[in-house]
């Protein structure tokens, strides 16, 4: 009876390690990287610019203006898209690390 008591303890553990490390791990992770977003945004201001756009810099109303205003912008979009994209890609790259941790611990034991 405690043999049996024993083994299903054992797989509770490794079902509830496991849900802890993906599943949870996956929650907290994500709140974390969308906040960094976040405070990225504010500073960046990647948003402001898609939402003035079709503005002139500077509230320089004249052809030269609003073409300027323009190109500046799409310019500073493309170049705070790019950050985000290598922000992004080192997000998703460090959390596939993190969920290869386990795999990789228990292939050491087993082959080592």
């Amino acid at each position: 009876m405690a043999l049996v008591y024993l083994i299903r303890r054992f797989f509770f553990r490794v079902v509830e390690f496991l849900r802890h490390w993906y599943v949870k791990s996956f929650r907290i992770y994500s709140n974390f990287v969308l906040d960094e977003l976040q405070k990225m945004d504010r500073t960046l201001a990647w948003r402001v610019n898609v939402r003035y756009l079709f503005q002139p810099l500077y509230k320089d109303y004249s052809i030269i203006g609003y073409v300027l205003g323009f190109i500046l912008r799409i310019g500073r979009l493309l170049g705070i898209s790019i950050i985000y994209l290598v922000v992004f890609l080192f997000v998703i790259v460090a959390y596939v690390i993190w969920l290869m941790i386990p795999i990789a611990i228990v292939l050491r034991i087993f082959y080592l």
